[in-house]
């Protein structure tokens, strides 16, 4: 089945029978059919759904020939979803959040935020070295000694050290839909999602 493409809004409370759930607000669509890939063609199945409006003299020109071809309007970001069978599409149809229905298990792919070169305490959560009392010294958030003997006398391939931490793709999986409402083009789904507000999201059932 295909997805659809939204933005993360926030979060916030629903009242269950169960006690409250902290839940994410989604804008989810509307997303225009833009293409469809066959695997005569392409080799594979799948179709491409655009999301958010975007000015024509801000496309770049190999873009705006692409749209003026397929016949669509501009949209900001495109994005593939694989579907089984792609003829039960075509360009110009736009899939909206009426594809989901309250109860439903959704996956939920966003990028986290960014959080650039980062060090050890606060991109693996080390403790750092040494007091910080009784003689002060400027070690207290470096990693420490991490070095090995003779053998291998390199250190470990895959040893978690200070580097760049976050703008990661990451998927969550069986979050379910808690509230659908269709005239607005929003979905609340359980739980937190990946990303900042305002940050792209591809939602699938």
């Amino acid at each position: 089945m295909a997805g659809l493409i939204g933005k993360k809004l926030g979060m916030l409370s629903l009242f269950t029978e169960d006690g409250d759930v902290g839940c994410t607000v989604i804008q989810a669509g509307p997303c225009p059919v833009v293409n469809i890939r066959t695997p005569e063609k392409d080799g594979y199945s799948a179709i491409q759904l655009g999301y958010g409006v975007i000015k024509p003299k801000h496309l770049r020109r190999p873009l705006s020939g692409y749209f003026k071809k397929q016949g669509v309007e501009p949209v900001k970001i495109l994005r593939e979803f694989r579907v089984e069978d792609p003829s039960a599409y075509k360009v110009g149809d736009t899939l909206t959040v009426s594809l989901f229905a309250e109860g439903d298990l959704v996956s939920v792919t966003g990028w986290t935020k960014g959080r650039g070169f980062a060090g050890v305490v606060k991109r693996h959560g080390f403790a750092g070295v040494g007091g910080r009392t009784h003689g002060q010294h400027n070690r207290e958030r470096h990693p420490g000694s991490m070095g090995s003997n003779t053998f291998p006398g390199r250190v470990w391939k895959g040893k978690r050290l200070a580097g760049r931490y976050g703008n990661e793709r990451i998927t969550i999986d069986n979050l379910q839909v808690m509230k659908v409402i269709p005239e607005k083009n929003i979905l609340i789904v359980s739980g937190a999602v990946p990303g900042p507000i305002n940050g792209i999201l591809l939602i699938r059932k």
